[in-house]
C-alpha cells in the first residue's frame, strides 16, 4: 500500500510576528518522520512523505492517490488545527490511521476533556476558565496553589515556573500574560502535589492496551513536571529534579484503568498518551490526554519501547499494524 505521512517539522512552521516564543513546540524533528517511514517499510508498504496539512491539501488537488494516511500534523493558529489533515483525508476517502477529527479539537480544549473524563468516572482537579484577568471573581477562587496554562495548547506550551501561582495577584498577572500572549482563555486548576507525576501511553482498539506507566521527574522548586519546563535545545543537565511518590503495582493499575476510560470516552483510535498527577494520599488526578503525542526517538513511546525491550521501528510498526487492522473493518473500506 501507499501510506501517506502528514507531519509538521520545526523548519516548516508558518511563523508570524506576533506568535508566542514556543509556538512550534508541538512540532517534530525530522527523525520522527524517519521512524514512521521506517515502520511503514518494516510492514512492506511504501511511505509517501507529504508534509503539512497545507501540503496535503495541495497534493490532493494535484491528484495524489493514497491507500491509507497517517497524520501527526498539529497545524497552527486555530483551536481546530489538529483536525485539518483528518478532515481533508475523510473528504478525499483514504482512511486515516490514528484518531479522526472528532476527538482531536476537544483534547487541546482542556476544560472539555476534563469534563468528559469526569463523566467517565475519572477524577480531575477542579478548574476555572478565564478569558482575561478582569474576569477573575475573588469570591470564586480555587484554593492556592493553582496551576495556570493556555486552554487550547499542548506539549507544555505556555508553561513556565510562573505557572504555579500562590496568590490572587500572581493569578491575575499570569492569566493576563497567557491570554495576551496566546490569544485564548487561560485554564486554572488546583495544583496536585505529593505523590508524583505519571504518563500512560495507550495503543490499539477493541480493546485498547495501556502500556507500562512512566514516572516523570519533578522540578524541586516549583513542583512542576520537569518535562514541562525543558525547552527545546536546553540540556537536561541544566535542571535539578526529584521523584515524588513511588509507582507501586496498585497505582500503576489504577492509572492504566483511568487512562483507558478517558481514551474510550473520547473515542480515540490507535494511540494516545494520558497525563496524571498523584496527591500525597495516593489519589490519581487526570490532567489531559493527547491523541497526537510526540513520537520522537527520545519521547515517551520510544522510552516505553526500550523498557519493553523492543526496537523502536518494529514497535512503531506493530502499532501501525493494529491501526491498519481497525481500518480494514471500517464500512466500505478497501484497505
Amino acid at each position: 500500500m501507499r501510506i501517506g505521512l502528514i507531519y509538521d517539522t520545526f523548519d516548516r512552521y508558518p511563523w508570524r510576528d506576533d506568535d508566542p516564543p514556543d509556538a512550534d513546540a508541538e512540532y517534530e524533528p525530522q527523525a520522527t518522520v524517519d521512524v514512521l517511514a521506517g515502520a511503514v517499510q518494516h510492514l512492506g508498504h511504501t511511505p509517501v512523505r507529504i508534509g503539512t496539512a497545507h501540503d496535503l491539501r495541495d497534493r490532493l488537488r494535484d491528484g495524489l492517490v493514497l491507500d491509507v494516511a497517517m497524520t501527526i500534523a498539529e497545524g497552527a493558529h486555530s483551536r481546530n488545527r489538529e483536525a485539518y489533515a483528518p478532515i481533508l483525508l475523510e473528504m478525499a476517502v483514504p482512511p486515516c490511521w490514528g484518531s479522526d477529527a472528532l476527538p482531536l479539537p476537544p483534547t487541546p480544549a482542556k476544560a472539555w476533556t476534563k469534563d468528559l473524563a469526569t463523566a467517565a468516572g475519572v477524577v480531575s482537579p477542579p478548574y476555572r476558565v478565564y478569558p482575561r484577568a478582569d474576569a477573575i471573581d475573588p469570591s470564586d477562587l480555587l484554593d492556592f496553589p493553582v496551576f495556570v496554562k493556555p486552554r487550547y495548547e499542548g506539549t507544555s506550551k505556555g508553561i513556565t515556573p510562573a505557572s504555579r501561582v500562590e496568590t490572587e495577584d500572581e493569578l491575575r498577572e499570569q492569566v493576563a500574560h497567557l491570554t495576551n500572549t496566546y490569544q485564548q482563555d487561560a485554564l486554572v486548576e488546583a495544583f496536585v502535589e505529593g505523590g508524583g507525576e505519571f504518563t500512560v501511553a495507550l495503543i490499539g482498539n477493541n480493546p485498547p492496551e495501556a502500556l507500562p506507566v512512566l514516572q516523570r521527574a519533578i522540578e524541586p522548586t516549583t513542583g512542576i513536571g520537569l518535562h514541562a519546563l525543558e525547552h527545546r535545545g536546553m540540556p537536561e543537565a541544566d535542571w535539578a529534579y526529584r521523584l515524588d511518590g513511588e509507582l507501586e503495582p496498585e497505582l500503576e493499575a489504577q492509572l492504566q484503568q483511568d487512562a483507558l476510560a478517558v481514551y474510550q470516552k473520547l473515542e480515540c483510535n490507535d494511540f494516545a498518551r494520558a497525563d496524571f498527577r498523584v496527591d500525597a494520599a495516593g489519589q490519581p488526578w487526570f490532567l489531559e490526554v493527547n491523541p497526537l503525542p510526540r513520537f520522537a526517538p527520545d519521547a515517551t513511546f520510544a522510552i516505553i519501547a526500550e523498557l519493553m525491550t523492543e526496537a523502536y521501528v518494529p514497535f512503531r510498526a506493530r502499532v501501525l499494524a493494529q491501526g491498519l487492522t481497525r481500518l480494514q473493518h471500517l464500512p466500505g473500506s478497501e484497505t
